[in-house]
């Protein structure tokens, strides 16, 4: 796999082409060798959370922030070790869907195609490391379905996903 970026396409008002050897500074990852075995939370409910938990320690401290709030806090060793996955739901609201987008199409290198629901695609994650390291092999991305029925086997070689 020489193209390490991927783009997201279709029935939608913006393009995204994305890069996700960037995601491993975001803070909206997850370990998926512990995503599957908890009880599911969409990616709103997760940022919620955040937003509460962050409130209220500020309410707590009394004062502003100095910051922007993206603390990036991270263990070297963590990094080095994980496999991690991105919401992918987040990005699909960012390329801002056209009413009609009923299904998800995710273009393979083979030139096989893998379909799905809208929200089944929503709630999905993207893998995009494995152990510390991309996936150059057969990456840049994986997907997984958000229920993690597909954990052991997910969608591999991804070059695009098209919204339709």
């Amino acid at each position: 796999m020489n193209n390490l970026t991927f783009t997201i396409s279709g029935e939608v008002n913006h393009k995204l082409t994305i890069d996700p050897g960037v995601w491993i500074f975001d803070e909206r990852k997850v370990d998926l060798s512990s995503y599957f075995s908890q009880e599911y939370k969409d990616h709103n409910e997760i940022e919620l959370e955040k937003l509460a938990k962050a409130w209220n320690q500020q309410r707590l401290e009394g004062a502003l922030p100095t910051s922007n709030g993206n603390n990036v806090k991270m263990s070297r060793k963590e990094l080095t070790e994980k496999s991690y996955g991105m919401p992918l739901g987040p990005f699909i609201e960012n390329t801002r869907p056209k009413e009609q987008a009923k299904k998800v199409i995710f273009l393979r290198e083979s030139g096989e195609e893998f379909q799905c629901s809208f929200e089944e695609a929503m709630k999905g994650i993207l893998g995009f490391s494995n152990q510390g390291k991309p996936l150059s092999e057969d990456g840049p991305v994986h997907f997984y379905l958000g229920n993690g029925e597909n954990k052991e086997d997910p969608v591999t070689n991804i070059t695009g996903i098209i919204i339709k």
